[in-house]
């Protein structure tokens, strides 16, 4: 291979990868920007006497060390209780889970129901199962391990009075502890940036796909997805864009959980995920073409096709080449190849500090990186062969 060639794929994959994971949110910085000389639609004002009537609804897995304080911080919410319905689905939990839902002491006025049944067959299955006894406008999805601020449920029904709104993306939140894990270090950075990026891309034009841990959808917009469907609410979310309606993102309305008890646990996670995103391109594969809607393709391919497809594969080879290149004694490329041993050594020194329980973020970072960059490759081999359940196999919380 001549050394032009391998210039050329030198540099189109360090494109690649600083695209990816930092080019995409410059521009679009600049672009939001750009919009805002033209526009003034970020400046927004609410009605504050919209309130419709909403379900919030928790879908919990053998929660019982969780529920009782998830039922307990919902009933928080500073929203008129007489709009809120209360739906907790607890099918296959086979500890006390459904009991203290059930048990629960309800104060006047509220309405709490469960749905349980034996039988588990994951998440969604559960959520459309249930969705028929949904009569309201408006259904908020939580998690059971995560808290919500009071005013979550204020900020995410404002913003569907406007009729194009078909879907709010809440923001999730990763509780820190002072130890500073590696897990906690690399999640929290990790979600902070993403946060950034959700509140960008919102405000250029859609949220590319919702977090399972906070998010809300217009009930008539709810269209069941195949029970295998690994990440159902990136899927749902999606598929309410494509159609023509706009994703929201709203930062005040807060789901906060802790991290990860390790970064093996958040590998866990992070495969899973993966394999879900693999499995959601082929799902989606029509939205990678412009022709219906050119800007959330855009977005789409920018903040989430390239992080699991070509920059993880773009990072070996970037390597490689980058070794066969400094060989030749070209200086850009000796400078290069230094950077990036620096990166991956600071990589593998994070790893031997995680294992000591050792405090040193800044080698946590690259660390964490790396470890998201290798659960791509896990989550692919499982997702091509079909090895990835629907079930989730929970990651234990710090």
């Amino acid at each position: 291979m001549s050394i032009v060639t391998l210039k050329f794929i030198f540099f189109f994959c360090l494109f690649i990868v600083f695209y990816a994971y930092v080019g995409y949110g410059i521009l679009l910085f600049i672009l939001i920007r750009i919009k805002r000389i033209f526009s003034n639609s970020h400046k927004k004002e609410y009605d504050p006497n919209f309130l419709p009537e909403v379900t919030y609804m928790v879908a919990a897995f053998n929660e019982e060390d969780w529920i009782g304080k998830k039922i307990q911080n919902s009933f928080e919410f500073d929203y008129p209780k007489d709009k809120i319905k209360y739906f907790f689905v607890t099918d296959g939990s086979n500890d006390s889970t459904p009991d203290v839902v059930k048990n629960f002491p309800t104060p006047n006025g509220f309405h709490l129901e469960l749905f349980h049944q034996p039988e588990r067959r994951g998440k969604i299955a559960a959520v459309e199962r249930v969705m028929e006894f949904v009569k309201t406008p408006i259904v908020i999805y939580s998690d059971a391990n995560t808290f919500v601020n009071p005013d979550a449920i204020k900020n995410i029904v404002r913003h569907y009075k406007d009729e194009k709104v078909g879907a709010v993306a809440g923001e999730k939140r990763i509780s820190l502890d002072q130890k500073g894990a590696a897990n906690e270090a690399g999640e929290g950075f990790y979600w902070k940036y993403e946060s950034t990026l959700k509140k960008w891309d919102s405000e250029f034009y859609s949220v590319v796909g919702a977090a399972g841990e906070l998010f809300s959808v217009r009930t008539n917009l709810f269209n069941p997805v195949p029970s295998d469907t690994i990440i159902e609410d990136f899927v749902m979310t999606m598929k309410i864009a494509d159609s023509g309606y706009k994703v929201v993102y709203e930062p005040e309305a807060r789901a906060v959980e802790t991290a990860s008890a390790s970064v093996k646990e958040e590998l866990k996670r992070k495969i899973r995920i993966a394999a879900g995103g693999i499995q959601a391109i082929g799902r989606l594969a029509p939205m990678l073409l412009p022709f219906k809607n050119p800007i959330l393709t855009f977005q789409y391919i920018s903040h989430r096709v390239l992080r699991w497809t070509l920059a993880p594969l773009s990072l070996p080879i970037l390597l490689i080449i980058n070794i066969i290149l400094a060989q030749k004694g070209i200086g850009f490329f000796q400078f290069m190849l230094a950077a990036q041993i620096l990166f991956y050594a600071s990589a593998l020194l994070g790893y031997f500090l995680e294992k000591r329980k050792l405090k040193f973020k800044a080698f946590f970072v690259p660390y964490y990186f790396c470890v998201m960059n290798y659960a791509m490759y896990k989550g692919f081999f499982r997702a091509i062969g079909g090895k990835q359940s629907v079930l989730w196999e929970r990651a234990k919380r710090s």
